[in-house]
């Protein structure tokens, strides 16, 4: 395959969370820094700034484990896909697109991600009236009776008959639960690499 680098020998790289599916950022690459990533199985780019290589979490500790890469239909842009091991932006925020323009709050995703960022954001910048950032303030204990009567409430309701109040009851505890995840610093990548390596065996 040819790949089209522009007039700086570069090439657009977009690299994107292999289980979540989130863009976590773009970067770009030379073919010595596409080499390097193949053979290493981990992201390296070129910093267009510093006109140099750099391996992705060689001074963080980030580093991105390489799924597969793919080009485009034109072959001058990378799709880079990754297991990552912390956060992808410098700011330590998980992406690097964290800046909202504009949003249709109409026709807006929700997804698991999205709403832990905002339960992470409430811990960062607690807002006052907000129940997660008062659950952030009592602190680990408060956290973790919540989750155990969240879960004695699951249990309750899977034994009576119908569902809502069981869907009801499960949403409290996965809200509690990434709560608990937060307070403790383990991010969504970890569960679904666990549960990953689970399905492995």
């Amino acid at each position: 395959m040819n790949l089209k680098y522009d007039d700086k020998d570069l090439i657009p790289a977009i690299v994107q969370d292999f289980y979540t599916g989130e863009v976590l950022t773009l970067a770009y690459m030379n073919n010595e820094s596409l080499d390097i990533t193949i053979n290493e199985g981990r992201t390296c780019f070129f910093s267009r700034e510093r006109q140099e290589l750099w391996r992705k979490g060689e001074t963080s500790g980030n580093t991105q484990s390489v799924v597969s890469i793919s080009a485009d239909c034109d072959c001058d842009a990378l799709l880079i896909k990754v297991i990552k091991n912390g956060p992808a932006c410098h700011t330590n925020r998980e992406s690097c697109f964290h800046n909202p323009i504009h949003v249709d709050e109409e026709k807006r995703d929700f997804s698991a991600a999205t709403l832990f960022e905002l339960i992470k954001n409430r811990k960062a910048e607690p807002a006052d009236g907000a129940y997660t950032s008062y659950l952030f303030e009592k602190g680990l204990d408060k956290i973790l009776k919540k989750v155990g009567e969240e879960t004695a409430e699951v249990i309750i309701a899977a034994k009576n008959p119908g569902k809502d109040e069981l869907i009801y009851e499960l949403s409290d505890l996965a809200y509690h639960a990434l709560v608990l995840m937060a307070e403790r610093g383990v991010e969504l990548s970890d569960i679904t690499a666990e549960l990953a390596r689970r399905t492995k065996k």
